[in-house]
């Protein structure tokens, strides 16, 4: 497990982790969310020994990182894909990774062909890949010491569609295995699919330690999406029985209030087609961003729903 007690890390009078506690456990998938500054990153690297705490401790295993004899085999990491030096190989600098924590060299060969790195490309300078291939092999790098722990920052970052959902197998598969993996992403829609359980911060605070599902239950609002020929005819005489409508990103309104029987009757009484009435849950994102809005540093001013449309 990986088990943060009262983590706190200061640069100067700035306070980026704030007294954080959570335990991130083996056998699913954690995902790790909080807005832009939130001190997602910061914690990471507290996790893994590159930044020291002010106070409070975390470990892995019941051990600091620092303390892992062959850390590699613990845990892999992937906090930024460039982080490699671009005249060496891919194959060059796993073998390295590999030498250094007493890793079998085949275990080299095995990595490269799990995340899809064709021998050719393995024997190319990193400094030529692409913003995928870089991800693929930093996700090698991650995997190479067979961990029991996997620390991810953004690892869909620049795959396509076909890569996206080739992580999102592997990772549940590795906490299918029993494995801790513990994984940060902006995109919430796949973080909807990927993740069991989440903890969301924010100002370096703990906002939310549940799984997705209670997550967006206890957090959302019901809702019912309607279409129809004449939307703003049924929109006043929704908002005339007290409902909240607006525009879903769909083109259909939204409706908060009523349900879908009473919407559907309504319709009826006043002679109002209705081709689509159904009701709905709020999504990861839209939960998401709700929750976290006063912990977010920098934000745009907000738009109507109509507006943002246009």
């Amino acid at each position: 497990m990986i088990e943060a007690t009262e983590l706190t890390k200061r640069y100067g009078d700035k306070t980026a982790v704030d007294r954080l506690s959570f335990t991130v456990r083996p056998g699913r998938v954690t995902g790790f969310l909080g807005p832009n500054g939130a001190g997602k990153s910061t914690t990471m690297r507290l996790i893994l020994g590159l930044d020291a705490p002010s106070s409070g401790r975390v470990t892995v295993g019941g051990r600091r990182y620092a303390d892992l004899a062959a850390p590699l085999r613990a845990v892999g990491s992937l906090l930024d894909a460039k982080g490699v030096h671009g005249g060496r190989s891919a194959y060059q600098h796993l073998a390295g990774l590999a030498a250094s924590n007493n890793v079998p060299r085949r275990r080299v060969d095995e990595v490269l062909d799990l995340v899809g790195l064709p021998p050719a490309t393995a024997r190319r300078r990193a400094k030529g890949f692409s913003l995928g291939m870089g991800q693929r092999l930093g996700i090698a790098a991650a995997l190479i010491g067979d961990p029991e722990v996997l620390i991810l920052d953004e690892p869909v970052n620049g795959l396509d569609t076909e890569g996206i959902r080739w992580i999102r197998d592997l990772v549940k598969s590795l906490a299918a295995d029993g494995r801790t993996v513990f994984l940060s992403s902006h995109l919430m829609s796949e973080m909807e699919l990927t993740a069991d359980h989440l903890i969301v911060i924010g100002r370096g605070r703990l906002i939310a330690d549940t799984t997705v599902r209670d997550f967006i239950a206890s957090n959302s609002r019901a809702h019912t999406l309607v279409r129809s020929p004449e939307p703003e005819r049924l929109r006043t005489l929704l908002e005339a029985k007290g409902a909240v409508v607006t525009l879903a990103a769909t083109g259909a309104l939204r409706v908060e209030g009523p349900d879908a029987a009473a919407i559907g009757d309504l319709a009826h009484d006043h002679g109002l087609a209705i081709h689509e009435l159904a009701h709905a849950r709020s999504s990861l994102e839209e939960v998401y961003t709700a929750l976290s809005q006063d912990a977010t540093e920098y934000r745009a001013a907000p738009q109507h729903p109509e507006e943002a449309l246009r």
